[in-house]
């Protein structure tokens, strides 16, 4: 079932919650690094939970996560790593925050030969998930394939995002035509 289908099954404020996603977040291009790291970080959390989970504490993310700087992620120390996992703003499991501190780490890495995190991402594609999948995986911590693949479908790497029936989709595509990366 689709994200857009799925959202036919809601109502109320859980279907509000979702749709504003749907419809201004999902699929979207992202030419921004920290929010492209923003998206990998809360896919990354979302492993083992609802999406719904996520977008709730969204907010609570970005605090938490210094807005989601790169490099102020990247300076996380001991006392931050403490700091987050008292946070109930935020999915609060080590591993997940030891991933994003060591992701941004890479990210910045990355960045000193690609010039930045999309530049990265751009020079890999277009690939198969599983191809996608084995380049996370060997970059990334806790980048199984489920996380892969929606963090690539959110942010139009991979098709999928929204059904060709879907109004949004005319509006994804809009937004950056040279960003269609079916």
């Amino acid at each position: 079932m689709s994200y857009c289908s799925y959202l036919n099954t809601m109502s109320g404020p859980q279907k509000e919650l979702h749709k504003a996603y749907h419809d201004n977040q999902y699929g979207f291009p992202i030419h921004n690094d920290d929010e492209l790291f923003a998206r990998l970080i809360l896919e990354i959390n979302q492993a083992g939970l609802s999406w719904e989970t996520i977008l709730k504490k969204q907010d609570g993310f970005r605090d938490a996560y210094r807005n989601f700087e790169i490099s102020k992620v990247a300076a996380f120390d001991e006392y931050d790593r403490s700091r987050l996992m008292g946070d109930p703003g935020i999915i609060r499991n080590r591993l997940k925050i030891n991933a994003a501190i060591e992701n941004a780490r890479t990210i910045l890495a990355l960045n000193k030969e690609y010039g930045s995190f999309e530049n990265w991402l751009d020079s890999h594609h277009p690939k198969p998930l599983q191809e996608w999948m084995k380049i996370f995986k060997k970059t990334f911590k806790f980048t199984g394939g489920e996380i892969v693949n929606e963090f690539l479908v959110s942010t139009g790497y991979l098709p999928g995002a929204h059904s060709a029936n879907c109004p949004i989709y005319p509006q994804v595509l809009k937004a950056d035509p040279a960003w269609n990366r079916k």
